[in-house]
């Protein structure tokens, strides 16, 4: 017995010397990557609230989605009465202004940083010198990552970014413009478990949800306006110019790149 413990004693030595004297336990994962060897996993953890590792990601696309806070699937995010004074779009604006805990960007590359005072005067109509009415802002666009993660052997959601719009019709009537973009993990991180600003769940109020889980579980109805493609064009300015109604054209488009992603997460599990 004395032998078989000393052989093996000297077997596992061997192999220690032969991998360089380290010897690693497996088990590290996408979730908790360890920090050397082969396990030094690239992760986004700039923007992504739950980061996944770039090894693990079989399948990926982006694609960009608008919540139009005035449907009725999203009027938990729009807020209460006339004003939606306790909406999303004006809690992010107190998180900016008044607490100057989430930093905001003039473009999506995330470049150009915007002090508190240019974001704060996008709020006003200059040409009238009106404040905008925060019910007026009811256009949240959003940039995800569509990802079937090997790992987990799942298809998740990545949010990068939000990007507040101030539509057409309140921008003076000239066009749409964008306020400002805002790391998603800076958004999430901030209002998580958050005690003024929430979902609002109209059908049970003693379970209003923080807006980092209503976002984990998709309590949004959005409509997809671009997706990764060679021209890197909108789904509107895919649609024939000619066509007799092209804005119901794209929006059925964009329903039908929806069923697509649907149907590709289905077949995952045809095989």
């Amino acid at each position: 017995m004395k032998q078989l413990f000393k052989l093996t004693g000297a077997l596992t030595l061997l192999m220690a010397f032969v991998l360089g004297g380290e010897v690693v336990a497996q088990g590290n994962t996408s979730i908790t990557p360890s920090n050397f060897g082969d396990r030094q996993f690239r992760t986004d953890t700039v923007f992504s609230s739950r980061p996944i590792r770039e090894d693990d990601k079989m399948y990926q696309i982006a694609v960009w989605r608008r919540i139009d806070l005035r449907e009725k699937f999203n009027l938990s995010l729009y807020g209460t009465g006339v004003a939606k004074l306790d909406g999303i779009i004006n809690a992010i604006y107190k998180a900016v202004v008044d607490e100057n805990a989430i930093e905001v960007f003039a473009d999506e590359e995330f470049t150009q940083p915007m002090s508190i005072a240019e974001f704060s005067n996008k709020f006003w109509i200059n040409a009238l010198g009106d404040s905008i009415f925060i019910k007026d802002m009811y256009y949240l666009d959003f940039r995800e990552d569509f990802v079937f993660d090997g790992h987990r052997s799942e298809v998740l959601f990545d949010i990068k970014y939000l990007e507040i719009v101030m539509p057409a019709g309140t921008n003076a009537g000239v066009s749409q413009e964008t306020v400002a973009f805002i790391r998603y993990k800076d958004f999430y991180e901030h209002f998580k478990n958050h005690p003024r600003h929430y979902w609002i769940n109209f059908q049970n109020t003693s379970k209003h949800l923080p807006y980092d889980q209503a976002f984990d579980l998709r309590l949004f109805k959005s409509v997809v306006r671009k997706f990764t493609n060679p021209n890197d064009d909108l789904i509107a300015d895919m649609v024939d110019p000619e066509h007799p109604n092209p804005d119901l054209q794209a929006y059925l488009n964009s329903l039908a790149f929806e069923y697509k992603l649907l149907e590709y997460e289905s077949n995952l599990w045809e095989w």
